[in-house]
């Protein structure tokens, strides 16, 4: 019986672990993906394209408002502004008609600071556990869980006389 509660504690852990690197591989694939390419952009055509995939793929899934926090609301977990900056930047480049090459760079390194951070390493920005929204306090139970289970079903398949071997202390 403790192996098969061990077994399934360990399958478990594992299939939730599974689960959350699917959503930000998803994530990945449908919003910072995309973002990159348009911070990456040489053209404004090719920028708008790659943000209009984004923003097209937040408004399909509601992903447009809230908070991806847990316990509390932070600026930095703020869909809503998030969302309102990709679209303030979307229009600026649909009706921009720059008349030189220097008003065409200006714009794509305001997009590239406005979709990035920089650091020791640029990275996009994106409210952290947008892949979990709007399940975020499940998703971080869940985790917590998965994370107690894959120790404790190993513990489980520790034989009794093991136990019962060792030193008692004094």
């Amino acid at each position: 019986m403790k192996k098969l509660l061990s077994i399934l504690l360990i399958a478990s852990a594992v299939g939730i672990f599974a689960v959350a690197i699917v959503k930000k591989v998803h994530l990945n694939q449908n919003v910072t993906g995309y973002l990159k390419h348009a911070a990456d952009a040489n053209t404004i055509p090719l920028a708008n394209q790659e943000l209009t995939k984004t923003i097209d793929y937040l408004e399909e899934n509601n992903l447009t408002e809230g908070y991806t926090s847990i316990i509390y609301k932070t600026p930095a977990d703020d869909i809503g502004f998030w969302y309102q900056n990709l679209k303030a930047s979307q229009e600026e480049l649909q009706n921009l008609k720059p008349t030189n090459a220097l008003e065409r760079t200006n714009v794509l390194m305001k997009l590239r600071e406005t979709l990035t951070d920089s650091g020791e390493r640029t990275k996009v920005t994106y409210p952290k556990g947008l892949q979990f929204f709007p399940n975020n306090k499940l998703w971080a139970f869940l985790r917590t869980a998965a994370f107690f289970m894959i120790f404790v079903g190993p513990i489980l398949l520790i034989p009794k006389e093991a136990w019962e071997s060792q030193p008692k202390k004094s």
